[in-house]
């Protein structure tokens, strides 16, 4: 029992006989139409010189004969090199490199071969019209307008079924090497739309002229500025989507990109210099995303104010002094919680904090600058200055404090030590020019590292040192003094502060 070809499969074979019926019909017409309009002219433009001994019936089944010989060998050899060509969509799978070459060929092959035929038929035609009794003059006239009228048929047969091998092309240039073979390009189609409108009338008027020496019948000269008007016309109309589309596609592309939507693709449908400027439109809109990606990665590696400055100023992001805050944020026991909880849990715990350090602090308008263990080091007054850093180093503190108390009950047990302190620092990028980071080191970030400690073994866990509460303006009250303590590496007492909050917002930890 065969199984049942999947929707992909199917797809692709609905979209192979798409393209064949439609080239089928517009290489049709192109050819009965070129046939068409160069028999009418060679009997306008003859006249009677033609064939004068030749009968009515004869006149007309002449030109037909070619044409009824010729049109099922052309058909069947088209139609089979088009079915090899296609054939691995027919059996719904990825086409070879070599398939994939011989489908951007084909469009090309497809106008020529036809080529092939109208030499023949001009052999033809000229022999009928010789034993007809004709001059050499006719003879030549006949020949060289079959052959001019195959050429313009071929050319305006290629702009014609040109945009039909889109789905197909679209398809196999996906992936493609870019040492593909070129198909015709935008010169390519420019040049054959001048001369399937311009070129090939006028030269046709000049060959009557040159072997007959007379002026071209009047009517003669209308029919072929008419044919000449409905094929460029034709002929551009072809030219003008096949350049014109893509464009608008582009345009609209590039609008969206414009708006910061990088999600966004073209489909690689031309082989020429159109598909080139799709393919690197899509590289460009790569290329945007993955910076956009690399720069969130930095943004959350090193925190969204060291990416900005870096992002503006490069990677010189010189040591320098800064008047700054510091929050230190630690959790209490954490080796405990870790044996208890185990790895995944801890893990998963640490996560939880972290988010709302990163979020209070942020909102504040303050830097996470580093995690250090179970720990996050938090500056306010840099990168950037900020006149209100130990303002909005204590808000944050505050917030922080209440914070874990909705923390603590979505994870039993979990508890925070917060230090802030205010003073100079040094901040700037430090270590090696292939691997540094931003940092601040100072005598406020070891002294908010040790208030931290300190304040993990207290009812209220948040402490602020006295130079910070006094260099604060409308956050200051707030606080209250709690007295003064010795701070290990201080040489003088250290006054501190804890806010005013309820005492029992957060849930008592173990300490440790």
């Amino acid at each position: 029992m065969r199984s049942r070809p999947s929707r992909r499969q199917a797809s692709l074979r609905d979209s192979a006989e798409r393209v064949r019926r439609s080239i089928r019909h517009r290489l049709l017409f192109a050819n009965v139409a070129g046939a068409g309009a160069v028999m009418t002219f060679l009997q306008l433009a003859s006249g009677r010189d033609l064939a004068p001994d030749l009968p009515l019936w004869g006149r007309v089944l002449g030109p037909a004969l070619p044409v009824l010989v010729l049109l099922v060998p052309a058909y069947l050899w088209g139609h089979r090199a088009f079915g090899r060509a296609i054939a691995w969509a027919v059996e719904g799978r990825q086409p070879t490199l070599a398939e994939r070459f011989a489908v951007l060929r084909e469009p090309w092959r497809q106008a020529l071969r036809p080529l092939l035929f109208w030499v023949l038929a001009a052999v033809l035609y000229g022999g009928i019209t010789a034993l007809a009794g004709a001059g050499w003059i006719t003879v030549v006239r006949v020949v060289e307008g079959t052959l001019i009228g195959g050429v313009t048929t071929c050319a305006l047969a290629y702009l014609l079924i040109e945009r039909s091998f889109h789905p197909l092309l679209a398809h196999v240039l996906d992936g493609i090497p870019d040492d593909r073979p070129r198909t015709p390009g935008v010169r390519t189609r420019l040049l054959l739309t001048w001369a399937v409108g311009s070129g090939v009338p006028l030269l046709a008027m000049a060959f009557v002229l040159f072997l007959d020496g007379n002026e071209i019948p009047p009517l003669a000269l209308a029919v072929l500025s008419l044919a000449g008007l409905a094929a460029g016309f034709l002929a551009t109309v072809a030219s003008a989507r096949s350049i014109a589309e893509p464009l608008d596609d582009l345009r609209r592309a590039l609008a969206r990109v414009r708006d910061d939507d990088l999600d966004v693709g073209l489909v690689v449908d031309d082989g020429g210099e159109v598909g080139e400027v799709q393919a690197g439109f899509n590289r460009m809109v790569d290329g945007l995303r993955e910076r956009r990606e690399i720069q969130d990665l930095f943004r959350r590696h090193v925190g969204r104010e060291v990416a900005l400055q870096a992002l503006e100023r490069g990677t010189d992001l010189p040591a320098e002094e800064r008047e700054a805050s510091a929050v230190f944020v630690d959790i209490v026991g954490s080796t405990a919680m870790a044996e208890v909880l185990g790895p995944e849990a801890f893990v998963a715990t640490l996560n939880d904090f972290f988010d709302v350090v990163v979020r209070t602090v942020e909102r504040h308008g303050g830097l996470v600058n580093k995690f250090e263990g179970d720990g996050a080091l938090c500056v306010f007054g840099a990168p950037r200055s900020q006149p209100d850093h130990a303002d909005r180093a204590l808000a944050a503190a505050r917030d922080l404090y209440v914070a874990m108390a909705a923390l603590a009950r979505r994870h039993p047990g979990l508890a925070a030590g917060i230090g802030v302190s205010s003073g100079r620092v040094v901040a700037g990028n430090v270590g090696a020019e292939n691997r540094y980071e931003y940092t601040v080191v100072g005598q406020a970030v070891n002294e908010a590292a040790r208030l931290t400690d300190l304040a993990k073994q207290r009812e209220v866990r948040v402490l602020a040192s006295g130079e910070t509460v006094r260099r604060a303006r409308g956050e200051a009250s707030r606080w209250q003094d709690v007295g003064s303590v010795e701070l290990r590496g201080r040489t003088a007492p250290t006054t501190i502060y804890e806010p005013l909050v309820d005492v029992g917002a957060v849930p008592a930890a173990e300490s440790g």
